[in-house]
């Protein structure tokens, strides 16, 4: 069986926003608008910092493999609604981009410079081994911001299962 650089990372991206989409709606339910500003550890992200920064990540990263330009979007989201809104405009955007498009970056060369390093990927091998790994670091950590404090929510939410 083969899989497609397209259904390894736009529908994982997809599923991800899913899953995020449901954990604020739950910590909204919680009762917690302060929790949007809450975070691990001082020099770690806030909630919307983890949000946005998985946003960048997977439009970033079909844009860089498809060779298409993604929007650019200003972090200043402050409430659950708007956390959501760009959810959903990142999402509307990853299903936009021509899967054939997608399919033939898979092969092609670029570099990436991460801190003060230079890194040559394929368009698949920066998928699997960076960027679909950053996007779940901070899927990850927006889940354990909401765990440590208090909103009741379990693996079966993080896996995109929970009725």
């Amino acid at each position: 069986m083969s899989i497609s650089t397209y259904e390894a990372s736009a529908p994982v991206f997809v599923r991800g926003f899913r899953v995020l989409a449901n954990l604020l709606d739950k910590a909204e339910a919680h009762g917690g608008a302060g929790l949007i500003e809450a975070r691990l550890a001082p020099d770690m992200l806030t909630l919307a910092g983890q949000i946005q920064r998985a946003s960048d990540t997977a439009k970033f990263a079909i844009a860089r493999v498809a060779d298409a330009e993604a929007p650019s979007f200003e972090d200043n989201e402050t409430t659950f609604e708007a956390l959501r809104s760009r959810i959903e405009r990142t999402v509307t955007w990853i299903e936009s981009v021509d899967r054939a498009a997608l399919e033939a970056g898979s092969t092609r060369e670029f570099s990436r410079k991460v801190r003060d390093t230079d890194y040559t990927f394929t368009g698949a091998s920066y998928l699997l081994t960076f960027a679909i790994p950053n996007f779940f670091f901070h899927v990850t950590t927006a889940y354990d911001i909401l765990r440590h404090e208090g909103v009741p929510i379990g693996k079966l939410d993080y896996l995109g299962l929970a009725t």
